[in-house]
């Protein structure tokens, strides 16, 4: 298996990963926990496996952030509730999403157990820790029992991995975490520029000087769009993180990543999860990477949606971002349709 494809398969598994961040059941699990609403469980919850750390390792680990912003949150988190508690929390609240969008059916299914097993066979093909510090957090929780929530546990072992590695391959494209926001804004193909703003709580003054910043270096033109330089220093980086990535996949062979994505990407996994997971939509890495399959399996927008305002679970926003409030019309039964493929996910969706 390629890099490419690789990635790619990487892509495609995202949005069952990433439904722990926007599901009802992680967010009542960790209030339950003694966690604040809001940021404060994706903060404590993303970083607990890795201890009871400051801001700073939080700040360096989840790479684009606004300082600022985890300092509201962590350390104090800790006080609140325990970086195990927590864990266990947030393991238990995926369980729940899953049996509840799936359906025990499904959870319970040799089916799933097979997938369970194929992506364990890439995850425990993660060659080590070295320069991996939230993969590394997430190796030393306990393996599940039940097949679904091994499952998403692999999966988070994988995504791990691979964001670590993103942030590499930003740092060694000379990227900051402020720069690298900036720069997957002015692709066009990621967050809009607003919403990127607020959501990762930088000021307007520190947004427009690293833009300056950018502009000097010749990544960035007048307008804030992508030079030509630019455009191939994100190319370096996307391809970078798909080589970075590489060796789990490649464990478990180009078959075995083939049959996995059978098994969890189309039908009633598919369908159900699109429903509540914001993440669903996403972008195609960049214009090269566009070959969208716009198949019949693949839902198509909701019209009503106007993209101005990213709603996050449709091909017309431009960013997959979410809150509390938005979560909790979702999980009411708001929803718009994915009718990107989830193939097309890029790290920098997430990372950025």
């Amino acid at each position: 298996m390629d890099a490419h494809n690789a990635g790619r398969t990487a892509r495609s598994l995202e949005l069952l990963h990433s439904l722990s961040y926007f599901v009802p059941e992680v967010e009542e699990r960790l209030i339950e926990a003694g966690l604040e609403p809001g940021r404060m469980g994706y903060f404590a919850g993303r970083s607990a496996p890795i201890g009871a750390v400051g801001a700073g390792v939080v700040t360096a680990t989840f790479f684009n952030f606004s300082p600022a912003a985890i300092e509201s949150i962590i350390p104090r988190a800790w006080g609140l509730a325990t970086p195990a508690a927590i864990v266990e929390a947030r393991y238990r609240g995926v369980g729940e999403a899953y049996v509840r969008l799936l359906g025990e059916s499904v959870t319970n299914s040799p089916e799933m157990a097979e997938a369970a097993e194929l992506v364990s066979i890439a995850a425990r093909g993660i060659p080590g820790v070295e320069g991996r510090p939230l993969y590394a957090g997430y190796a030393e929780v306990e393996w599940p029992n039940s097949p679904h929530l091994a499952f998403w546990h692999a999966l988070t072992l994988l995504r791990e991995y691979r964001g670590d590695g993103h942030i590499a391959a930003l740092q060694t494209a000379g990227l900051s975490g402020l720069e690298s926001l900036i720069t997957h804004t002015a692709t066009g193909f990621g967050f809009q520029k607003k919403f990127a703003i607020t959501r990762r709580a930088w000021t307007q003054d520190q947004w427009d000087s690293a833009s300056d910043s950018l502009r000097d270096r010749e990544i960035l033109d007048a307008r804030g769009e992508l030079t030509a330089e630019g455009k191939e220093l994100r190319e370096l980086v996307e391809d970078l993180t798909d080589d970075l990535a590489l060796a789990p996949w490649a464990a478990l062979g180009e078959d075995g990543a083939a049959r996995l994505v059978e098994l969890a990407t189309p039908g009633v996994m598919r369908s159900s999860l699109t429903e509540c997971s914001p993440p669903a939509c996403s972008v195609p890495r960049s214009p090269r990477h566009a070959d969208v399959d716009h198949s019949p399996r693949a839902p198509q927008c909701d019209p009503s949606c106007t993209g101005d305002i990213p709603c996050g679970m449709c091909c017309k926003c431009t960013y997959v971002g979410t809150d509390t409030a938005r979560v909790s019309a979702v999980a009411a039964g708001s929803r718009h349709d994915v009718c990107l493929d989830p193939g097309q996910l890029t790290t920098a969706d997430m990372e950025e």
